[in-house]
């Protein structure tokens, strides 16, 4: 054994790590020709993993410079190249749930190109089957990348859901903003039938009625006999302009108003007038999120506002009178829908390396599925490539998956 080799085997007590976090470190099944191959961690001239067999030395390598990532290998035997067709190689990778990737080789200049391309996660058990000379080396190690695993008693404890990918209806919305006026239907103004000298009123501003209700006493100026005006309908006091010993002379006294169900008006811009029409369901809310409402388009309105918008009208239910008159909303109107053959819910996305990324369950075991993402909306995602259908993956929770992961502080392995 020459000394290059010797100071590289120095390295067999350092544990293994894989492209990210790690279950299980450390060599298995490993034979070798006179003595079990040995599995580093340690990098060759070409930056990747060293895989030694006594003389024997295979450098390993995810290579993704302008190209997908594929695997490229360089042999030497007694510190001396080996020409890659004296080589037979094969790589078996066995991803989580035991699904196998076979990657054969061929000659390109002084090394040995993978025909297959590695695609991400980067994560799973390597075994490695190089033929030279009449010998076979073998090797296997875990090259983990975004894994971890979780009890079911612990995942239970972090409160973690998860779901099937699958089709989904993904709405196309548009953005708009507005606010809260008294539905005009649901408004009376109330005048005396016989005018008169107002003798007694018994609501103010601000008070509630009922239908029925005793607003104010007017002595009749014609019959001297006094009548009382009452409420027609049930209602928030919105205006009083009676007084004690003032003539009624034909004028408006009071305004109720019944915010049980009011209007929301919504700007639509020009460059989304073509796309809204009325039935098209809407979702509102107030800035801070407390209060929510849905509904549909009522009509718009034939005149352009200043700014150049058309008022959108959404009569709403209010019963609990949380949408104040006046209050402004955002809001978003659908405009179209399309049913896509997979997707995700939104609340199971997390950023992993320059990936978004969700969780795949297999058993005790969660692992990163790398997203090419399409359509999407308030709740799903579509998703191009990177995820099989039917995989359960996490919705709910999966930040702690993310951290649970993160504390190994292992890095991509190429």
């Amino acid at each position: 054994m020459n000394n290059f080799q010797s100071i590289w085997l120095v390295t067999l007590g350092i544990g293994l790590t894989g492209c990210g976090d790690a279950i299980e470190h450390g060599v298995s099944d490993q034979i070798g020709h006179g003595e079990a191959a040995e599995v580093e961690s340690a990098r060759g001239i070409h930056g990747g993993r060293l895989l030694i067999d006594e003389d024997f030395v295979l450098e390993l390598l995810i290579f993704e410079t302008g190209v997908p990532p594929e695997f490229r290998v360089w042999v030497t035997d007694h510190g001396s190249p080996i020409a890659p067709k004296d080589v037979n190689l094969a790589v078996t990778l066995t991803r989580l749930g035991a699904i196998k990737d076979e990657i054969g080789f061929r000659q390109q200049g002084d090394f040995l190109r993978g025909d297959a391309v590695i695609y991400e996660p980067h994560s799973f058990v390597v075994t490695i089957e190089a033929r030279h000379a009449g010998q076979t080396h073998r090797w296997q190690y875990d090259n983990f990348e975004g894994r971890t695993r979780i009890g079911p008693d612990v995942a239970q404890a972090f409160g973690l859901e998860t779901e099937m990918a699958g089709s989904a209806t993904i709405m196309d919305t548009v953005a708009v903003y507005g606010r809260v006026v008294p539905n005009t239907e649901m408004v009376r103004v109330i005048s005396a039938r016989f005018d008169g000298v107002i003798q007694s009123v018994n609501v103010s501003i601000g008070d509630t009625v009922r239908k029925g209700q005793t607003l104010a006493t007017v002595e009749s100026n014609e019959s001297l006999k006094s009548y009382p005006i009452t409420a027609p309908i049930g209602g928030l006091v919105t205006e009083r302009l009676a007084n004690p010993g003032e003539q009624t002379a034909g004028r408006q006294l009071f305004t109720i108003t019944d915010n049980s169900m009011v209007w929301v008006e919504l700007a639509i811009f020009p460059s989304n007038r073509m796309a809204v029409h009325p039935g098209a369901a809407v979702v509102v809310q107030a800035p801070d999120g407390a209060v929510q409402r849905e509904g549909v388009i009522d009509r718009l309105n034939t005149a352009v506002e200043a700014d150049q918008s058309v008022l959108a009208r959404v009569v709403l239910d209010n019963p609990d009178g949380a949408l104040l008159p006046g209050m402004y909303l955002s809001g978003e109107i659908q405009v179209a829908e399309h049913t896509v053959a997979l997707a995700v819910k939104r609340s199971g996305l997390q950023a992993f390396r320059d990936f978004t990324v969700v969780y795949a369950q297999i058993g005790d075991e969660y692992e990163v599925r790398m997203l090419e993402l399409g359509r999407q909306d308030g709740q799903w995602i579509e998703v191009l490539g990177g995820l099989a259908p039917g995989t359960r993956y996490v919705t709910t929770n999966s930040y702690l998956i993310k951290a649970d992961i993160e504390k190994s502080g292992a890095s991509h392995d190429h």
